[in-house]
């Protein structure tokens, strides 16, 4: 299992979201970071999801 780090940002730069989760691979850290930004209502903000290794899986702007 990896560590992936999803953040999420308010149109003026305000974090608003910094977590991390497990994951066992980019493909299923890019459902699961889908997953927790539908349920808490993030789908449409600033966010992004980065592997460990650095690299983003998961973008929107």
């Amino acid at each position: 299992m990896k560590t992936y780090y999803l953040t999420v940002f308010e149109k003026d730069g305000t974090n608003v979201l910094d977590e991390t989760f497990q994951a066992e691979n980019d493909d299923q850290a890019k459902k699961l970071g889908a997953e927790k930004l539908e349920e808490k209502g993030y789908s449409n903000h600033t966010h992004r999801c980065a592997a460990p290794e650095g690299h983003l899986v998961l973008f929107h702007r």
